[in-house]
């Protein structure tokens, strides 16, 4: 089958890590800018990534943001240093996952999208 469109989707849970100065790596720029060519937009779009605080904290997890910027995204982002390992950060992105979908069925009653006459 092929992919689901972005657009298509219910919610998307966008995970980007950060590049050079706080830079969205080449793959992800490219990922957006083709969903951007066929005109597909996520309906409800969540981002985690990671970053490093050694650069900077004006770098740190300067993807996530961007990204949050460019969707307009009003959840709230998942911020981890470098790459995720032990319970804290286990537990980190559970809670994380149970936020995002309380705000995602708190906003689904209200998506016009989803409901047809």
């Amino acid at each position: 089958a092929p992919p689901l469109a972005a657009g298509e989707a219910d919610l998307v849970l966008l995970g980007c890590w950060t590049d050079n100065a706080g830079r969205t790596p080449a793959e992800m720029k490219a990922w957006v800018a083709g969903i951007a060519e066929r005109g597909e937009r996520p309906r409800q779009l969540a981002v985690f990534g990671t970053g490093e605080t050694q650069w900077g904290q004006e770098y740190y997890c300067g993807a996530v943001h961007r990204l949050i910027r460019y969707f307009r995204s009003d959840y709230p982002p998942l911020e981890i240093e470098q790459m995720p390992h032990g319970e804290r950060h286990a537990e980190a992105i559970d809670a994380w996952t149970d936020t995002v979908l309380a705000h995602y069925w708190s906003n689904s009653d209200a998506d016009h999208r989803r409901h047809h006459a």
